[in-house]
Order: C-alpha cells, then structure tokens, then sequence
C-alpha cells in the first residue's frame, strides 16, 4: 500500500533527502520545516504516518507529539534524534511515540523503520475495518423485514443497545431471537468485545456450571487444567444464554449471584472473579408458568426479565415472506453456484402456509428447492408435499419415513411430559444424549 506522510525536519538538506526516498517507494509526502506548520496540516488531512526530529526550533518533541496525537489520534510517530536529544526521544516513546532513529544513519535503516510502522498502521486500519464490517453485518439491516411487527423489533434493538440491562428475549422456535441479541451487541457500546453465546439445553447436566463459570484443575474427573469459562470469555462484552428454561435449578443460583454482583467462582475454586457483562437471555418457554411449575427461580426470573421483549412468530408478519425468499434465494443461490429464481404463485403458496417453523423452516425450504432443482425457475410442484398437498386440497399421502418421523415426535412429546419438561430424564428413558434430545426438539419445534 502506498501512504500519505509527513516530514518535519528543520534540516533542509536531510529534509529533502528523506522526502525523496519516501517517494521512490510511491509515498505522499509532505514536508515542514516548522513543528506548528506540521500541526496544522495534519488536523486537515490524514496522515499514514509522521516523521520528525525530536527537537525543532519552535517546540520540543514530547510537546509536538502531544499536539500531533490531539489531531491525529493513532497515527504512528518516529522520531529522528540526534545525539543530544536522544533522552528526549526516549521521553516522547513513553508518551506513546512508535520509534526513533539517531543521527547519523543509512537510508536503509530509515526504509526498514519506516515499512515497520506502515505495516503496523495497516494493520490497525485492518482491524478496525474488520470490526466495522461485523458490526454492519449484524446490524438490524440483517433482519429481514417491512412489516409492523418487524418495525417494532428494529426500534426494539435501537433503543436497548444503547443501555446495559439485562434482555428477556422470548418467541417461538426459529424466529430470530439469536440474530437479535447479536444485533443488541454489535450496535451497543460493547460491539469490540466479544459476544459468547451458550445454548442451556446443550449441555448435559454435569456440565454446563463448568461450561459456564470454569473450573479448577482437579474439580471433576479428568479435569486436568484450569479451564476459563464462558462468563470469563465474555468479559467487558456481551453472553448470550439461549434455552435459558433449561438451565439447571443449581446453577440458577450461580447464575442470580452473578446478576445481582458480577462474581462468581470457578467449579472446585474457592476465588471470587468479577466481570463486565452484559446479559442477554432467550427462551421458547412460558417461564412464569416454569416459575408457578417450580421449574424456574422466581427472583431469577425477575432479574432476567428487566427489559423484556417476545419476537413475533412469522405466521404473524406474512407480509415479511417475500422479502425473506429473495434473501435466502439469493444466499443459496450464491452458495450452490445457480441463478434460480421462484414465480408469484409458488411464493403465494407459501404466504398460506402457516410455517410452525418460523424463519428457519422457510429458510430450509428454499435451500432445499434450490438445491434440489433441475430448472432455474422454483414452481408449486416444488415444493415440500405437506404444502403442495394442502395447495391442491387433497389429503395428504405421507411416506414411510414421514409416518416414522412423526412417530418419534409424538414419542418425545409424550416422555417429555411424563418428565415434566426434564430433558435429562428423558433423554435416558430415549437412550440418547441430552444433546440429542435438544436437537430433536428443535427440529421437532417442540415447546414444553
């Protein structure tokens, strides 16, 4: 990359020296022979990189730095020294100076220091680009949607991202509720610290206190380290607790402290760590009803449930479908290498279906119809036959494997409810994990 920078030298012959090797390597430069007239020019334009003499006739160097930083924030600043001034090269370095080079030396030597702290600049531009970009591509511009409902969601995000409290994000299966805690965090203040994200019903049971607050070397069998939990990794940002219904009643309690000081220990520890977190909860679940159940601390609830918020399910924004399919078609399109396109009935269609899924389901029918084409144009035969079925008005002829499909749900709903909603007793009574378990149901989208 090629830079703007500046020189100010009150050296003529080195001035001009200097000036004309940096434009050799394609650089801007602009040159001065005063401190005052470098500070003013760079608070008109911007700089890559400033280079002066540590002491010039009308200031000394720690003063020049000091104003050049006032205007031009971040920008690096080597300073050449000669023998005399090198302590006050050395002063300025701790006032936040990149480097300096010392009378007398080679053009070579001044290229290499030069290079160094470009490449440090670019990459600090790249990093803050990166970040930039991130925070756009979780902004709510991300969230697909015109409609009433989703307008109220947009203002739902402005208005919370600019606060710390804790979020009670409630909605069905597959509405958005993670694109809109990610959004809260990438337009908050917190948007340069990282945003950890744990799913409560993920985990078995054993586990998740340690997943989430760590644990010492020795707390548990085969705990061989100490091992940083997702509160610490969250530090100064955001964590976000999906399924938060399904958290344990014992690290319900380790998880009020934290809410009600910021602190906790580590699983086997005895230290008390503090955090700056922000909390964002989501859940599918009626946690009042959990409350009343016995399922769910009361005063936790409570102190989750400061700012709450529920996403509307997408049978309630209908108006949303068709901009939603242009945005999957066009991601899947992009992803599978294809230009397929779907006409006004096909996307009618699916306006009258009424997708238990939410946003996720249609997404899944339109990579699957992208996928699965053989033309450039999606029809009504194209789609799922539980919809195709339903367009046509007949009844629908299931297969053996949507016969075995629904078998397995109805079997899971019915040892959910003998469990009274306790994944791990009926992830044993089914012989599966509990993580298995998890996945069915949201597969299955069932809320209990």
């Amino acid at each position: 990359m090629k830079h703007k920078i500046m020189i100010i030298e009150d050296d003529e012959s080195l001035r001009k020296t200097l000036k004309k090797s940096l434009e050799s390597c394609g650089h801007s430069v602009s040159s001065y022979k005063k401190g005052i007239d470098g500070v003013n020019a760079i608070a008109k334009d911007d700089y890559s990189l400033a280079i002066t003499e540590v002491q010039l006739p009308d200031m000394n160097g720690v003063d020049l730095l000091k104003k050049l930083k006032k205007s031009a924030g971040d920008i690096p600043i080597l300073l050449i020294a000669a023998n005399g001034s090198i302590k006050g090269a050395v002063k300025a370095i701790k006032h936040g100076a990149f480097d300096y080079i010392t009378k007398p030396f080679s053009l070579d030597e001044f290229n290499i220091i030069v290079k160094r702290a470009l490449d440090i600049r670019d990459l600090q531009e790249e990093n803050i680009r990166l970040k930039r970009d991130l925070s756009e591509s979780f902004c709510d511009a991300n969230i697909i949607g015109d409609s009433p409902a989703m307008q109220s969601v947009f203002k739902f995000i402005d208005k919370v991202s600019q606060s710390d409290s804790t979020v009670l994000i409630t909605g069905e299966n597959g509405t958005g509720k993670e694109l809109v805690a990610t959004a809260i965090h990438y337009q908050s203040k917190r948007r340069n610290s990282p945003i950890i994200k744990v799913n409560c019903a993920a985990f078995p049971e054993d586990l998740v206190e340690s997943e989430l607050f760590g644990s010492e070397k020795g707390a548990y069998t085969g705990a061989d380290r100490r091992k940083p939990g997702r509160f610490e990794r969250a530090d100064k940002g955001t964590i976000f607790l999906d399924e938060i219904g399904d958290l344990p009643l014992n690290v319900q309690v380790k998880l009020l402290r934290i809410l009600q000081g910021s602190s906790f220990e580590r699983l086997g520890g005895t230290e008390s760590l503090n955090v700056d977190i922000r909390v964002i909860a989501a859940t599918n679940r009626n946690l009042e009803e959990d409350v009343k159940n016995g399922k769910f601390r009361e005063d936790l609830y409570y102190r989750l449930n400061v700012i709450p918020f529920n996403i509307p399910p997408l049978r309630g924004r209908k108006d949303d479908i068709p901009f939603l399919i242009d945005h999957f078609l066009d991601r899947c399109n992009c992803r599978c290498g294809k230009k397929v396109s779907i006409n006004s009935d096909t996307i009618m269609a699916l306006m009258d279906y009424s997708f238990p899924g939410n946003v996720r389901e249609l997404e899944n029918i339109v990579e699957r119809c992208v996928t699965l084409s053989d033309c450039n144009v999606i029809a009504k035969k194209n789609l799922p036959s539980y919809i195709v079925n339903k367009i046509k008005g007949q009844p629908a002829m299931e297969t053996l494997s949507d016969i075995t499909v629904e078998a397995e749900k109805c079997h899971i709903i019915r040892v959910l409810r003998a469990t009274k909603g306790h994944k791990t007793k009926a992830a044993e009574i089914l012989g599966i994990s509990r993580k298995t378990l998890w996945e069915k149901t949201v597969n299955y989208n069932i809320n209990l």
